[in-house]
């Protein structure tokens, strides 16, 4: 064999050499690959929460790239995301409370509407009255979801964002606390352990304003009490007054019902 023959034989046996772990780091990359996909996958199945921030994030990215290739963001993403329902869709009790508290507290019957049907869909997965959930909402905020308190409270439930961060965190971070739907989600998990902490709605509520270990609470709970009433005549189908006088006694309505405060098994 020659020299320019050597020379040859040698070059093809370089570049097969090479081709061939060429292939290998890419099949066994691929399969890698493959690996963490799967691995992703179960993490988001065991995981909801897990798999409703990872949509969020892949709908929030995909967006972002609309943007940029478009330049701008159509009419039809504006509507969607808009936290809001026409009340005439809802069942006749709540609509009733999404007028009446549209009424009073001069709010769009459409985004108040969204809201009261979170409140009770909430409201049946955590064992808490509906109408209490909107009457805290309506005492602490008057639905006002970009309030903020002097000591710090944000949103809708006014959630004291830097001492329930790690409850954001599946949503995004502190900034979801002006997200109505998500400050709502956060204020019932907040209102619930504090009912359950403390045995009883009143002790709750309390609890939940910062007045626990107070002699008062400034009248808080006896507020929020008188609220709940009246939304309650309202979703029985009565005509109730905007601001007229609670109709049952106080050392009645702040009885703890076990039913309604007993844990969820999950």
């Amino acid at each position: 064999m020659t020299a320019t023959q050597k020379l040859t034989y040698g070059l093809k046996t370089f570049a097969s050499d090479v081709a061939q772990g060429f292939m290998e780091v890419t099949h066994n990359g691929f399969a890698l690959l493959g690996l963490l996909v799967m691995l992703i996958g179960l993490a988001f199945s065991a995981q909801p929460n897990l798999r409703q921030v990872g949509e969020l994030q892949l709908f929030d990215w995909l967006k972002q790239r609309q943007i940029t290739m478009v330049g701008y963001i159509g009419v039809n993403d504006a509507a969607d995301r808009a936290t809001a329902t026409n009340p005439n869709s809802l069942p006749k009790q709540q609509a009733a409370v999404a007028y009446w508290l549209s009424k009073k507290y001069r709010v769009a019957p459409e985004p108040l509407s969204a809201l009261v049907t979170e409140a009770y869909a909430l409201g049946k997965s955590n064992r808490l009255e509906p109408t209490l959930i909107l009457a805290v909402m309506a005492i602490e905020s008057g639905f006002n979801p970009f309030a903020q308190s002097p000591m710090g409270a944000q949103g809708l439930m006014q959630v004291m964002t830097r001492v329930h961060s790690d409850k954001y965190e599946t949503f995004g971070g502190k900034f979801a606390a002006f997200d109505p739907v998500t400050n709502l989600r956060v204020g019932v998990k907040v209102l619930k352990d504090c009912i359950q902490n403390a045995g009883s709605l009143e002790g709750g509520l309390r609890a939940y304003v910062g007045a626990a270990n107070l002699e008062e609470d400034g009248g808080y709970a006896n507020k929020v009490l008188a609220e709940l009433d009246r939304l309650n005549r309202v979703a029985a189908g009565m005509s109730v007054p905007m601001n007229s006088p609670a109709i049952v006694p106080v050392q009645d309505s702040i009885k703890p019902n076990p039913t309604k405060l007993a844990p969820i098994n999950s």
